[in-house]
């Protein structure tokens, strides 16, 4: 087979993941684009390995290596992955990545829109807590 069609092939999948990766909002499917994206470059690999251990003779397969070690660090990435959205699925109650905010801007008491009233009573709960 010629090299050009895994290349093809290995590009239309990259473009897609990237697409994924760009115009998606949910965390889910970020992470499924991503994932797209390493097994562009595992194809990519593989195809390069196999054309150039046709043309150098040479035994060594380093690119079948690599496409180990990135499915190994792939599989670690959905595994975290997964874990982190799980965890703030079940604080924040979404996982849509533009509502996503970091924790310490919603709980920020120094913001002109902070009311003194409130102080009190954030404090017994602490107390309570």
């Amino acid at each position: 087979m010629h090299l050009a069609y895994p290349a093809v092939l290995s590009a239309l999948l990259f473009c897609t993941g990237l697409y994924g990766v760009l115009a998606r909002r949910n965390a889910i499917l970020v992470l499924m684009s991503v994932e797209l994206m390493l097994n562009a470059v595992n194809l990519n690999l593989v195809a390069f390995d196999v054309w150039l251990s046709k043309t150098a003779e040479e035994t060594l397969h380093s690119g079948q290596a690599l496409t180990l070690f990135t499915i190994t660090i792939a599989a670690a990435e959905i595994g975290i992955g997964l874990a982190i959205v799980l965890a703030v699925y079940r604080n924040r109650g979404t996982s849509d990545i533009d509502k996503l905010r970091d924790t310490a801007e919603r709980h920020d008491t120094d913001g002109p829109d902070h009311d003194a009233s409130t102080a009190p009573q954030a404090e017994k709960a602490e107390a309570t807590a």
